[in-house]
């Protein structure tokens, strides 16, 4: 029976919000742990020197995973590091809000490639592997505002992580027979230093119409969504596949059909 001692975890976008809470968590586990960033490379080795300060096994790898080659390339080095991937985070993701009449067709491509493309990417670099091993965790970060939630300027971001949502379903049947899951947990409005931003003020605002949106009165941590994260990934979750967790605290503010 497979250990947490035994998983290699890459995690996309790793280095900062709820990439780095996954990452971390991935950690304490037990999992060796490869850290994915673009640009923040202080943000990513800072991770990793805590990691391996506190007992574990990480190492941070740049790469876009928008870019096959350099996913491959990725996915090599971490073979070299600890052995072969059985746990993928697709975590990375870009957005861009807009309305119809403001949307950038440039900015919406890059969602598209990032969203769902690098969804594609990783999990084609990383089957081979657990296919022969005939076991795999793949793990996918969408967000709520796929299912539908009512926020404006969010349809062009929604319909990527939408994109995402439906490669879940459909690589979970196309791998389910090799062991491997997919699973993908959509979260709702999280605190991270991207939506908190430099205004206090403004942010508490925010925060606080936001959490009244949801049935338990707040809005989410980056841990909320590492917790759910730690159980699709787990190797007890071996009879959990082709599953959408929302895990928003209960929002309300969903499109009617």
């Amino acid at each position: 029976m497979a250990t947490w001692r035994d998983q290699v975890a890459l995690v996309t976008g790793g280095g900062r919000g709820i990439g780095r809470a996954i990452a971390r968590r991935l950690a304490r586990e037990g999992a060796s742990v490869c850290v994915n960033y673009l640009k923040r490379a202080d943000a990513a080795e800072s991770l990793v020197a805590d990691i391996i300060a506190n007992g574990g096994r990480a190492i941070a790898v740049a790469a876009d995973v928008a870019d096959d080659a350099a996913v491959e390339g990725m996915v090599d080095r971490v073979g070299a590091a600890f052995g072969s991937v059985t746990i993928l985070v697709n975590n990375a993701g870009v957005s861009h809000k807009a309305t119809l009449e403001s949307y950038d067709p440039d900015k919406l491509e890059r969602m598209r490639q990032v969203n769902a493309g690098g969804i594609i990417h990783t999990t084609r670099a990383v089957m081979t592997d657990m296919r022969r091993m005939r076991y795999g965790r793949i793990v996918n970060i969408t967000s709520i505002a796929a299912m539908g939630t009512s926020l404006a300027g969010n349809a062009f971001y929604a319909a990527t992580k939408a994109e995402a949502q439906i490669l879940t379903l459909r690589f979970a049947m196309e791998l389910g027979t090799h062991g491997i899951t997919v699973n993908a947990v959509a979260p709702g409005f999280v605190q991270t230093e991207l939506t908190k931003g430099t205004d206090e003020e403004a942010w508490k605002v925010r925060s606080q119409k936001m959490g009244a949106l949801a049935m338990l009165g707040r809005i989410g941590e980056a841990d909320d969504i590492a917790n759910a994260v730690a159980f699709f990934a787990s190797p007890d979750a071996g009879w959990v596949t082709a599953q959408v967790l929302a895990v928003d605290g209960g929002r309300m503010d969903y499109l009617g059909r």
